[in-house]
């Protein structure tokens, strides 16, 4: 069974993202797929690392019940705020051949942080052996 590895935070839940699983599956059988939710950190109010910690978790708990309702298997875990690293780690834990492919979910250029930072170039320097697939939602579902 093919698994793949969803890094996604203000993106998950959209309507791109869910489509894409739908269609791995349709391509694929039946797939498994572990996702990372990066802990945000807004630009526009104070935080704490226990609220950030908590929303994360609260878009990981409400997706990972959608996806279960939709018959797709799916666990996953809060990640370190550089997805980058949220990704490093999961591969140490569980290996570089544990996953098909890395799915990378933001939102468009020039809106995202991720896109700033050079996710989708660090990630696939980071792991070429990988397969990455970078999807672009229209907005944020949060």
């Amino acid at each position: 069974m093919r698994r793949y590895l969803v890094v996604a935070h203000r993106t998950l839940g959209g309507e791109h993202l869910m489509e894409h699983l739908r269609q791995l599956r349709a391509e694929h059988g039946d797939c498994q797929f572990h996702l990372v939710v990066p802990v945000f950190h807004p630009t526009d109010r104070q935080w704490t690392e226990g609220q950030v910690e908590a929303a994360a978790r609260d878009r990981l708990d409400g997706i990972l019940e959608i996806v279960a309702e939709m018959g797709i298997g799916a666990d996953g875990e809060i990640g370190d705020a550089s997805p980058v690293y949220a990704v490093d780690t999961v591969l140490r834990r569980e290996g570089h051949d544990a996953f098909a492919g890395i799915i990378l979910s933001t939102l468009p250029q020039g809106v995202s942080r991720w896109w700033n930072m050079d996710v989708p170039g660090r990630l696939n320097r980071a792991h070429p052996e990988i397969p990455i697939t970078h999807i672009v939602a229209e907005s944020a579902t949060v």
